[in-house]
């Protein structure tokens, strides 16, 4: 049995939720796409959001894509664990899709802004928060105009927020430079995998007890 496996086998009680945030244009999408698979049993959160899908982008896989009106239905109605807008357009978090993964001991996995971070943490104060910085201001620019995805006025909005988005990093548990992408994957991996080994997270007296009696970890 791997070191993998057994971190999972320990984790019997219930799952954790890892929020991935960073500056727009960090990476966080690209960051998420290769760690999936390469952790077993993580599942990603797909949002909802008011924005209009971008090319290539299919609702229920990259985000809920909801009109106003039936964003408004939802945050009445109490189906968001957070949500939040940024620039212009508001994005949120479905509630029965995360408890439903962490019910069946799953680590679930999503990306949302600073604001959004501090309503899990307030609502969940367990979920693990990682902030993803860039290597410099200057990458980031680059980053987010090589896209070419946003308007100019977009644009300049993102760089602005990113300037306070950035001092949020202290209200964080862990932090990755994402200046090489297999190094910030094995980093987020590692994280994930360390926390699925805390004492407070696995069903340590079956564990004892299955030792004790001379069993196998399973």
């Amino acid at each position: 049995m791997n070191t993998e496996t057994m971190a999972m086998s320990a984790n019997r009680r219930r799952g954790f939720l890892v929020v991935l945030s960073g500056p727009s244009g960090v990476g966080k999408n690209t960051l998420l796409n290769a760690v999936l698979p390469r952790v077993e049993g993580l599942q990603y959160s797909v949002s909802a959001t008011t924005r209009p899908p971008r090319p290539g982008e299919v609702h229920g896989r990259d985000y809920f894509f909801l009109s106003d009106e039936e964003f408004d239905l939802w945050v009445q109605r109490g189906e968001f664990l957070e949500w939040a807008e940024f620039v212009g357009r508001r994005y949120g978090t479905p509630r029965r899709f995360i408890e439903e993964c962490l019910d069946r001991g799953l680590t679930v996995i999503l990306d949302i802004d600073i604001q959004g971070a501090a309503q899990i943490r307030a609502a969940m104060p367990e979920a693990v928060l990682v902030f993803l910085l860039p290597p410099s201001l200057e990458e980031l620019r680059r980053r987010i105009y090589g896209r070419g995805k946003d308007s100019e006025s977009a644009i300049a909005e993102r760089l602005s927020a990113a300037q306070h988005e950035l001092a949020a990093v202290n209200d964080y548990d862990y932090v990755i430079v994402n200046d090489d992408l297999q190094r910030a994957c094995d980093q987020l991996r590692a994280i994930i995998l360390a926390e699925r080994c805390k004492v407070s997270r696995s069903d340590y007296p079956a564990l004892v007890a299955s030792l004790r009696e001379g069993g196998n970890v399973t």
